[in-house]
């Protein structure tokens, strides 16, 4: 009977063992694809660099088990079976756990459905929230080239200062996001990676309210590195 407990748990030891520390599961599949490679890719030092890969041979089914130390963006790539390499990517914020992608050859990059991941629930919210101030600035920069056209500097004036608003109001809502997801690894990836152009003040203050678990994680210790830089400069 000991010996019979024993083997049971070498084997469990073994599993155990084989799976990766902070494992992330993904599951998904590609509708249509029937030959390919299917490549997981994420941003290191700088540098876009592959996790693993998985050649598809017949079934739009996937799944790949990686470790994720730190909840970070990777990107599905799709290489063909001629060996061409589609140009979009899917981008999806990794994280421990199960994560399932679901897309279609057709629309591989530009339609796609990602679940499992709290940080990319968070960061498609972040998205809609930017797309209103993207249709607004979109508006106005056409009214602005109307008056360009036009020739009439009074309104291209007014229109100038509409644009400036908008850009500080988009920068103000960014923030206030991010203070309202500190919890979460998106907020310091937000200010870090989607907020180009905010001052210390705002780098400060959203840094200062992070607690300490998310200053630790990689988007945390870059906003503190971007901190650093710009004390510097």
């Amino acid at each position: 009977m000991k010996s019979y407990f024993s083997v049971i748990l070498i084997v469990l030891l073994v599993f155990t063992s084989c799976a990766p520390e902070h494992e992330m599961k993904l599951t998904g599949s590609v509708d249509g694809l029937k030959k390919g490679t299917l490549i997981l890719q994420k941003i290191e030092d700088t540098t876009l660099v592959s996790v693993d890969s998985i050649q598809m041979t017949g079934d739009e089914t996937f799944e790949f088990s990686v470790s994720v130390a730190s909840p970070q963006v990777h990107y599905l790539y799709l290489r063909l079976k001629n060996g061409d390499l589609l140009d979009e990517r899917i981008p999806f914020f990794a994280e421990e756990g199960e994560l399932n992608i679901t897309t279609t050859l057709e629309k591989f990059g530009t339609e796609y459905k990602v679940t499992g991941s709290k940080n990319q629930e968070k960061l498609e919210e972040y998205k809609k929230l930017m797309q209103r101030y993207a249709n607004k600035n979109l508006e106005v920069v056409s009214l602005k080239l109307k008056a360009l056209a036009e020739q009439n500097d009074s309104v291209y004036a007014v229109l100038q200062k509409q644009e400036e608003s908008v850009l500080r109001s988009k920068y103000l809502a960014s923030v206030n996001y991010a203070l309202t997801q500190k919890e979460f690894e998106i907020a310091p990836y937000i200010i870090v990676y989607e907020t180009q152009g905010l001052t210390q003040k705002y780098l400060d203050t959203v840094y200062k309210a992070l607690p300490q678990n998310i200053k630790d994680s990689k988007y945390g210790t870059d906003l503190e590195s971007l901190l650093a830089a710009q004390a510097a400069n």
